[in-house]
């Protein structure tokens, strides 16, 4: 059996084992990962209180002139290496494995199985989002606003039942195209690396890759990488929704024509596409005010209906699952019919 067939196996054993189990409870390695990047980061970055604009070169010269220009371009650096060290040592420790067993079609099946069951946490966000509707649908607004950091970073005390149902609707658009698609997508391409350099970037984007002042200039090469890496898992999975948006009532024309007209006013090149997406398909609008710990951001208006309501975040639920299964099934079927041609040969 070649490479493709067995990597084709084991994606769909790693996707069935996060549809059955959801993520790991205890020693899950993107938890691992991120207390590494925690720990590297205080090393790089250290956090002095005063808001990312000090550190090794953040200070005046002895001959009175401003260093903000080199404090910048030193913070960026010293973040290129966080970036490139973590993410290349997450490709690394996964790619390894399968080198080592590349003569063993179980192991290789194996770890590929494994791999993408650790960097898949789409069972998980949905099982998150339904424990939202149930909230919001008894009223429930201080229960919500509790589980909410399961899901994304907003400032839930700022947050009322709408935005709740906002906020969790646009969660599970875009953690459905960074946490299933795309390391399904990268498992594919590239195998246990792929999907392991993926969830890296994609962890390291939600720990650094903010616009506040500590994370602005550090957080650059994480957020730009997984930009990046994103991208192409991004246009799957709005493609995707767009061909099954019959499901919740919508229609693939719907859906596109929101993508077209709305997506590129979004702040982010992959979350604009697949939220854009989502609320043509729902036939709801998203964006608008959005606290943050760090500040609020006003997002633009993507789609054209009303706001969602809980019944939507039981709808996007419903959407964002049929959207997963199709990307594992396109997977699975690109290697096969990879793992075809390369048998004829």
């Amino acid at each position: 059996m070649n490479r493709h067939l067995l990597r084709a196996l084991g994606t769909a054993l790693g996707f069935a084992a996060d549809a059955a189990f959801a993520d790991p409870g205890r020693w899950h390695p993107v938890a691992g990962f991120g207390g590494c990047a925690a720990a590297l980061e205080q090393v790089l970055h250290p956090d002095t209180g005063l808001d990312g604009e000090t550190g090794f070169d953040g200070e005046t010269g002895l001959d009175g002139s401003d260093t903000g220009a080199r404090s910048e371009t030193g913070i960026r650096a010293r973040g290129i290496v966080f970036t490139g060290v973590l993410v290349g040592g997450a490709a690394i420790a996964a790619g390894a494995p399968e080198a080592l067993v590349a003569r063993r079609p179980a192991l290789r099946v194996a770890v590929t199985a494994i791999t993408v069951w650790s960097c898949l946490g789409g069972t998980s966000l949905l099982r998150v989002a339904e424990r939202h509707a149930v909230l919001l649908e008894r009223g429930e607004v201080a229960a919500s606003r509790e589980l909410l950091p399961w899901l994304c970073g907003r400032d839930p005390s700022a947050l009322e039942a709408g935005d709740l149902a906002r906020a969790v609707v646009e969660s599970v658009a875009e953690n459905t195209s960074d946490a299933a698609v795309a390391t399904l997508f990268w498992a594919s391409v590239a195998g246990p690396a792929g999907a392991a350099a993926h969830r890296a970037a994609n962890t390291l984007d939600a720990m650094v890759g903010h616009r506040s002042s500590r994370y602005v200039d550090f957080g650059w090469a994480s957020a730009r990488l997984d930009d990046v890496l994103g991208w192409p898992a991004a246009r799957l999975a709005a493609t995707l929704t767009a061909a099954l948006s019959p499901v919740v009532g919508g229609g693939p024309s719907a859906v596109l024509a929101t993508w077209r007209r709305d997506a590129r006013a979004h702040p982010s090149p992959n979350a604009g596409v697949i939220e854009a997406a989502c609320a043509g398909a729902l036939g709801v609008q998203l964006g608008g005010r959005t606290p943050y710990p760090y500040g609020v951001e006003t997002r633009p208006g993507l789609g054209r209906g009303p706001a969602p309501r809980p019944n939507d975040v039981r709808r996007a639920v419903r959407l964002m699952r049929y959207t997963q299964v199709a990307a594992a099934i396109a997977a699975v079927a690109a290697q096969g019919v990879l793992g075809a041609m390369a048998a004829r040969d």
